[in-house]
């Protein structure tokens, strides 16, 4: 459920859309504002596949991924990656610092919260003259799932009890 404080952030990232469409000489479609629409009921990270699974009629595969690559430009989603072979991307309108955890395995995603570790970093490069605009922390591994499954695979693979 989005909260009257995340609507209202909905709203203003939005304007920033119809801004960029503004500034660039692009329409505000029918579909870019289903696109738009689609991707702010989306929890945490997506692909453009799972938008494909949900869109409707109205919104084509060319449109959802020019629109997709839009949104990106004008800052409303970013692009993140997580070791697969396609994009994935998250809605930041609400974004707090955070780094992710992904599973190899079972393809789960885990944020968790960022500990300062931005202001230690950003310190360093700005001492070295380096200008960050962001970054991405992620940690590949298996979830507690899959590694108990990997530990019995093992076991049963190689006799070991």
């Amino acid at each position: 459920m989005v909260t009257k404080e995340q609507r209202n952030k909905i709203v203003v990232e939005q304007k920033k859309f119809v801004n960029y469409l503004d500034k660039n000489n692009l329409r505000l479609t029918k579909a870019r504002i289903e696109v738009f629409n689609l991707i702010t009921k989306m929890d945490n990270h997506f692909g453009a596949e799972d938008l494909l699974k949900i869109k409707k009629d109205s919104v084509s595969r060319a449109t959802l991924y020019r629109t997709l690559n839009e949104l990106v430009k004008s800052l409303v989603i970013r692009k993140t990656a997580f070791g697969e072979k396609h994009q994935h991307f998250e809605f930041v309108f609400d974004e707090k610092p955070h780094h992710h955890e992904f599973c190899i395995s079972c393809k789960e995603n885990i944020e968790f919260p960022d500990f300062g570790e931005e202001k230690m970093y950003k310190k360093i490069l700005k001492e070295k003259g380096f200008e960050t605009l962001g970054h991405e922390m992620h940690f590949y591994g298996f979830c507690k799932e899959c590694a108990d499954k990997k530990i019995n695979f093992i076991g049963i693979c190689c006799g070991a009890e």
